[in-house]
């Protein structure tokens, strides 16, 4: 190769690759509005999403605070679980999307009742955090930010954005965002657990779940987005020059 010739700024890659990550971006229910933005509601699942995550945990937080009987708090938490589940299986959604809610909800409640302390409840939230950083922070020093194979297919983009310095910083910079969410919540919550603090930790779980997520997937859409062009109104169009700067006219 002569130094004159150009060199890639990226390595190809793998179309088995591509295919997994574009399977991936497309079951994990994120999706643009009319607008062109990312649609939140759809992203937590909507108002029964909302709902199902948080219902079981306000259920069960509310249930032994007032009657301090842990037995009664977890059958609650399990039942209203259930119900989602029951409900989900009338209206025909598929297996795994029926019993992913009651299996968080019966791990939680294994956890809590093998020890007797209500506060283990929230053990294995800690636990998925702990993992969501790894698999984050993994996929930011592998090169392949967790956001950019979520995002890229959303907007347009595949894997494209790979191949543009810009577009991979602005991918790094929203999957940092994403794994400060995770840090934050286990800065906040753990020491609550430690000072058995339940219904602080409670809390503070139902607060940075969901209702945090959401802003922190908002955040992480916003400083990612292409920069606007001249001959494009949709700021999260994707860039057709492709090297991130405004078009020329």
């Amino acid at each position: 190769m002569s130094e004159d010739t150009p060199k890639p700024e990226s390595e190809p890659v793998p179309p088995s690759f591509a295919q997994m990550a574009e399977s991936y971006a497309a079951k994990s229910g994120l999706k643009r509005n009319e607008h062109g933005h990312i649609d939140i509601m759809s992203a937590v699942g909507g108002w029964r999403g909302l709902a199902e995550t948080l219902l079981p945990g306000l259920v069960f937080l509310f249930s032994f605070i007032i009657g301090q009987n842990l037995t009664v708090s977890l059958v609650a938490a399990i039942a209203v679980g259930a119900g989602f589940t029951v409900l989900r299986l009338i209206q025909r959604s598929t297996v795994v999307q029926a019993f992913s809610g009651l299996v968080g909800i019966a791990i939680c409640a294994f956890f809590s009742g093998s020890t007797g302390s209500a506060l283990d409840y929230y053990v294995p939230g800690f636990i998925t955090n702990v993992v969501s950083i790894v698999v984050v922070l993994a996929s930011i020093l592998a090169g392949w930010p967790i956001t950019g194979l979520l995002f890229g297919f959303i907007r347009g983009e595949n894997l494209e954005w790979r191949a543009n310095p810009l577009r991979r910083r602005a991918y790094v910079l929203a999957a940092w965002i994403v794994l400060s969410l995770f840090v934050l919540r286990l800065a906040v919550q753990v020491p609550l657990y430690f000072a058995e603090n339940l219904a602080a930790l409670g809390t503070t779980r139902l607060a940075m779940g969901v209702p945090l997520y959401a802003l922190a997937l908002w955040l992480a859409w916003m400083v990612s987005r292409p920069v606007p062009t001249s001959s494009a109104s949709d700021p999260d169009a994707p860039d057709p020059s492709g090297d991130g700067r405004p078009a020329v006219p």
